[in-house]
């Protein structure tokens, strides 16, 4: 019979045999359970993501001290989530206040939803320690350092910043004047080290959005290394150039099972995995010698050292997005990651976590417009076989006739042209949208706080003739009943004038879905600004010196300016984004009417109430002044003035303040600039030949440039 001491020494032996952690799909369970992705958890145990799929997986045990770690979080986790447990709630959301809702129209046969305030501020994510990631190492004196941005809170995750700009020696020039070794030579081995070892990415905007893919430029010597073209040719339009299906590159992210976009590997190309669980695998690429850069929105960049390329487009992705393709498609995808479509929800019914509409969002389906809201070609149009007339909601394009100058005004020696800072983005801010879809009424009465389209007659309005109709792009009055936005009926109403709609498609739920968008642009744009020396606590005199230095201040950070500019102008552009190609038949769908993006009637809105505010301006300024524009174009006007400074022909109080109302000169969106001076002489002779003086007040040849 066996001695207890030997009992107890098998007994000890088979204690030691007993596996020590759970079975591999239990330890994915756990995790998932408990919300963290295997990058997170991996950067907890100071290890790769690779290491913890093979824990999950079966195919590696981990050693001690990271043994004992990874046991203790097991067995928290277990206790937490039994197996059927439902996985923990996401933080409640935070609850924006509600803002009084307009009156609806006695047509309306339901209330219109609550129209939510900006969306809450940004939650950075609770993150463990970094991964490790390569050690990074100055930028060697061999080429030109990246000056530093102010230094935003780092995400632990992406230690790295969200971009860097591969060379073709290897090295990754990041933000902040690091450099990262990169070893790859194939775009598939460059897309693994990017997402395992890069330490490259950024966080989400919106506490229901997505993390921010890593974004690698390619000069063009890291291009040819990686053995892509050092251009594309043909005789397309550039940007819709790709590599063929049978490139050796796109056969080998095929071959190693990472699959392109629809838009297939062109300038910026995203190539990517479906995701497992909550990770994402995705990196984009931009190839700069593709034309990737777009030089009227990212001047001077593309020639640029790798490192300041770097700073240009980091100081980019801090202020604005990651660059997602041209400016414009940034533009609207900061729209999207400000107001997330979705946000997790509980099922009443089996207690999982679902995915719910988020409210204030577009939400994830496409919405078609009202016909009067759609292009000629759009399926809504041609199905319908509509014939009622279209909104013509655009920028100005007006030159005062000749006949309507006096003889006074041509004695001015000189034509000065103001322009808006970012005029759209200043008519973004609280401006409220439709959000569902649009309802047709006969015989509405209007209301100036419903978006929509509206069929009026405003050819009773009389207004000076010296000043743009406000009504119309050309500045034409009216003759008869046309389609207007909301809010140029609405100033028709604030002029003294009698409306009586005569039909209109009005949307029940509404929100001011840009403000978020009008925020972030805003803080960039003024923060740029103010880095290149223009702020806010300047005199005119100080503000119009600091203008016309600027752009010698810093470059680089002259062209983040344009960028952002260029990202307000291209995304609301994108709103109604047309078909392209030759093959395309009017009444087909074309893609991008499969975004919830796709709204024509938040264009007309943005560009409706932009022409409104110039016209209230140029109509306070003839009251103060006795001053009427020669021209205007979009956000530039260009005056009769008796010198080169439009501080001798502003309005000004005896205090010495801007008259409110008025153009005042300053530095924030809606506020003015000086845009160009040019002799009144060469304004009258090209007003003459018909062509118009705001569109080349900055200088250079007026009959080249009419192509614009």
């Amino acid at each position: 019979m066996a001695s207890e001491e030997e009992l107890f020494a098998n007994v000890d032996a088979l204690l030691k045999e007993e596996p020590q952690l759970p079975p591999p799909a239990e330890r994915a369970r756990l995790r998932e359970a408990a919300g963290i992705t295997q990058a997170r958890l991996a950067a907890a145990l100071k290890t790769t993501t690779q290491t913890v799929k093979n824990y999950e997986n079966g195919r590696s045990e981990p050693k001690s001290p990271r043994l004992e770690a990874y046991q203790r979080l097991l067995k928290g986790w277990a206790a937490k989530y039994p197996p059927h447990a439902t996985p923990a709630a996401p933080a409640a959301p935070v609850t924006p206040a509600v803002a009084p809702q307009p009156v609806v129209p006695e047509t309306f046969s339901g209330p219109a939803a609550p129209e939510g305030k900006a969306a809450a501020p940004v939650e950075a994510p609770a993150a463990p320690a970094a991964p490790q990631c390569p050690a990074a190492r100055p930028a060697t004196s061999s080429r030109r350092p990246a000056k530093k941005a102010a230094k935003p809170t780092t995400d632990p995750r992406f230690p790295h910043g969200p971009l860097a700009v591969l060379d073709g020696d290897g090295s990754a020039y990041g933000v902040d004047g690091i450099v990262l070794d990169c070893p790859a030579t194939t775009v598939v081995e460059l897309v693994e080290w990017t997402l395992r070892e890069s330490g490259l990415g950024a966080p989400k905007l919106h506490r229901y959005g997505k993390d921010s893919d890593p974004l690698i430029v390619l000069t063009a010597a890291a291009a040819v290394k990686l053995g892509l073209p050092e251009r594309l040719e043909g005789h397309e339009q550039r940007r819709s150039l790709r590599l063929p299906e049978d490139h050796p590159v796109v056969k080998q992210v095929a071959k190693a099972k990472w699959q392109l976009t629809q838009r297939g590997f062109g300038p910026w190309a995203r190539i990517y995995r479906k995701a497992q669980g909550r990770e994402r695998q995705c990196v984009q690429l931009a190839i700069l010698s593709w034309d990737a850069l777009d030089e009227r929105s990212w001047p001077g960049v593309s020639e640029m050292e790798p490192a300041d390329i770097a700073r240009v487009l980091g100081v980019y992705a801090q202020r604005v997005i990651t660059p997602r393709g041209s400016t414009a498609v940034s533009g609207l995808e900061l729209m999207t990651a400000l107001r997330p479509p979705t946000k997790p929800e509980r099922d009443e019914e089996t207690g999982n976590w679902v995915s719910g509409h988020n409210p204030g969002s577009l939400g994830t389906e496409p919405m078609d417009p009202a016909p009067p809201e759609a292009t000629v070609e759009h399926p809504v149009v041609v199905n319908s076989g509509w014939t009622g007339g279209f909104l013509n909601e655009e920028a100005y394009q007006w030159v005062r006739p000749m006949e309507l100058l006096t003889d006074e005004e041509c004695m001015f020696p000189y034509a000065v042209g103001l322009d808006l800072n970012t005029a759209f983005l200043a008519a973004a801010a609280r401006l409220v949208v439709g959000l569902s879809a649009p309802d047709h009424f006969v015989g509405p009465k209007f209301n100036p706080k419903i978006p929509g389209s509206w069929l009026v007659d405003l050819s009773h309005v009389e207004l000076d003739p010296r000043l743009p109709s406000p009504f119309t792009p050309d500045g034409t009055r009216p003759t008869g009943p046309a389609w207007y936005q909301t809010h140029t009926v609405a100033y028709a109403q604030e002029l003294g004038y009698d409306v009586h709609p005569i039909e209109a498609f009005l949307r029940r739920e509404t929100g001011a879905y840009l403000d978020p968008w009008h925020d972030r642009l805003k803080n960039a744009y003024v923060d740029t600004l103010s880095d290149l020396g223009v702020t806010k606590d300047l005199s005119d005199a100080e503000f119009l010196a600091a203008m016309e230095r600027h752009k010698q201040v810093d470059p680089a950070l002259a062209a983040v300016l344009a960028a952002i500019k260029a990202t307000v102008k291209g995304g609301v552009g994108k709103l109604r984004e047309r078909p392209q190609g030759k093959s395309y038949k009017a009444g087909e769908r074309w893609p991008a009417l499969e975004r919830p993006t796709w709204r024509p009637d938040i264009r007309a809105a943005v560009i409706s109430k932009a022409r409104v505010n110039m016209h209230r301006k140029m109509l306070k300024m003839a009251e103060f002044t006795g001053l009427y524009p020669l021209a205007v174009l979009s956000d530039c006007v260009v005056y009769p003035a008796p010198s080169p400074s439009p501080l001798d022909f502003l309005p000004y109080a005896e205090s010495g303040k801007p008259i409110p109302g008025a153009f005042r000169l300053g530095p924030t969106p809606g506020l003015a600039k000086l845009e160009g001076v040019q002799e009144m002489l060469w304004a009258i002779d090209l007003m003459e030949k018909g062509l118009n003086p705001a569109r080349h007040i900055k200088g250079g040849d007026a009959v080249l440039d009419e192509g614009e």
